[in-house]
């Protein structure tokens, strides 16, 4: 396989400076908690549906707490002592609070020894939940096993579940071996959760947890079909990213968007709120055996791509120190990145293969991620196909682990089903008469590409040592990454997050953290 010679010193400074950016962070995260958090964890407990409005339970139940100042000690042994109340299920209980049938968030009868046995039998059906996603994903992966790397990763968006359904087994059809329902616009701002299957949307279909059942079965159907596994993605990112891993976990989803900063860069989302939920929301997908995929893809969409490349890396450095704090594995992070340098640019695809044999090189056991070209696409779609060949030759040569299909109709609307057909076909040709090419090229020592890899290197030693200094919280404000700057205590969300009271309770938390089982 082709190969680079770096550094390793430098390699070993920058993974020890994102370890202590990441563990700064954490500080923060593990004294506070916030309302979605609170939801996610009575979600697992078994809380689903909506009252007579239309608000989610899992909402209700976190405002009565926080309405009653009892937030700060967390839903889960409110929850535990209502369950014992109530003599019914989570649901069945959630539904009685609503109605004001049966208490939360007041003193109880029941002593506190009968509230924590209470509240460890709902942690038991918590990591069950998860364990038993893993296991099932894990039972039809040896009926259908995993297609080889790259993954070729297609985006279905119509609003309406069901027709998503018949265009990602059209997807199935031509080859692609991931599916990724893109959300309805502007969901990542809301803080709930929509209940039951839609069949409106713009710009993509809400992520529901009725929406994950619909179209897992139904790529389940395409597995039997087709004869091999097909993975289901989707986005926890936003307002609600713990709540929706949660869901996902439930209905078994391979994939999810995930990334350290993108909510707070390109959403405006609060960085605290963004640091704390994700933490809580990458345990799950570690215990669930959840593929994150992470966004620095987007950087390079305000950022230049030669530029910027040493804060995509440095990016992927960060989420993967993060990551690790969550108990995620390297299999478990598909890192992002993108080809997107202007295509006038001399030899820039000598220079893109640097980027993406760096991205290999620092994380060998790691899905990477590989975004195609989009800022440089343009309304000839014969050039942009063009664009999207040579990015898929830049994925197989270097052997990223999903790869994103690049489709020619890109700049001019969202794509038809022929589209994203003539976008297969592209690289299911590429990737097989250039499978092994890889293997029987090597870049030459001290040549353009071996240089380039270094000096992004030593970039992002540099950048990483300021960011290590002034904390990543801070660099964010300072407009470190994308050009975008954000304020600590600005943006959406902030409402949302309080410290832990000296009570506080969330034992999911420490079971998945001491990796504890459950029977």
């Amino acid at each position: 396989m082709t190969h680079l010679t770096l550094d390793q010193k430098s390699i070993i400074k920058i993974r020890k400076s994102a370890k202590n950016i990441a563990s700064v962070v954490d500080d923060f995260v593990q004294i506070h908690s916030t309302t979605s958090i609170e939801r996610a964890v009575l979600r697992l407990y078994g809380v689903d549906g909506v009252d007579l409005s239309g608000v989610p339970l899992p909402n209700k139940l976190v405002d009565i707490l926080q309405t009653k100042g009892k937030l700060e000690s967390g839903a889960s042994y409110h929850f535990a002592a209502s369950m014992l109340e109530s003599k019914r299920d989570a649901k069945t209980t959630a539904e009685l609070i609503d109605q004001g049938k049966i208490s939360f968030g007041e003193s109880s009868s029941f002593s506190v020894e009968q509230i924590l046995k209470q509240e460890q039998v709902l942690t038991n059906f918590a990591i069950n939940t998860l364990d038993n996603t893993r296991k099932r994903k894990l039972d039809k992966q040896k009926q259908f096993p995993l297609p080889e790397a790259p993954w070729k990763y297609l985006i279905v968006a119509t609003g309406n579940i069901y027709e998503d359904r018949v265009q990602a087994d059209a997807a199935v059809r031509s080859g692609a071996d991931v599916i990724a329902v893109i959300r309805s616009t502007a969901q990542s701002l809301l803080d709930y959760v929509p209940y039951g299957a839609t069949k409106e949307g713009f710009g993509g279909t809400f992520a529901t947890q009725e929406n994950f059942k619909i179209m897992r079965q139904a790529l389940d159907k395409s597995m039997q079909t087709h004869g091999r596994y097909v993975s289901l993605v989707n986005y926890s990112s936003g307002l609600c990213m713990a709540e929706i891993a949660a869901s996902a976990a439930i209905e078994d989803l391979d994939m999810l968007l995930n990334d350290s900063m993108y909510g707070i860069l390109f959403r405006d989302i609060n960085m605290q709120r963004t640091f704390i939920d994700q933490y809580f929301s990458r345990l799950i997908c570690a215990r669930a055996n959840i593929i994150i995929n992470t966004g620095e893809d987007n950087y390079l969409t305000t950022a230049d791509a030669i530029e910027g490349a040493h804060t995509v890396t440095a990016s992927q450095l960060i989420n993967e120190a993060m990551g690790k704090v969550a108990m995620l594995t390297d299999e478990q992070m598909g890192l992002g990145h993108a080809f997107e340098i202007d295509p006038q640019v001399e030899n820039g695809f000598l220079l893109e293969l640097a980027h993406a044999s760096l991205a290999k090189a620092l994380f060998p056991n790691s899905p990477l991620k590989y975004m195609p070209p989009t800022k440089h696409k343009s309304t000839d779609v014969f050039y942009s196909h063009v664009l999207d060949a040579m990015f898929n030759l830049a994925s197989i040569t270097t052997k990223q682990g999903i790869h994103l299909a690049g489709i020619l109709t890109e700049a001019i609307h969202t794509p038809f089903m022929q589209d994203r057909a003539k976008a297969l076909n592209n690289i299911n040709y590429i990737f097989n008469t250039a499978k092994n090419l890889g293997d029987e090229i090597e870049f030459k020592k001290g040549g353009l590409i071996e240089q380039r890899a270094g000096q992004v290197l030593k970039e992002v030693v540099a950048f990483l040592s300021d960011i290590e200094n002034v904390g990543l919280m801070k660099a964010i404000s300072q407009g470190k990454f994308a050009n975008i700057k954000r304020e600590i205590k600005a943006g959406k969300g902030l409402d949302g997050v309080f410290k832990k009271g000296p009570n506080y309770s969330n034992p999911i938390i420490e079971a998945i953290k001491n990796n504890r089982s459950c029977s």
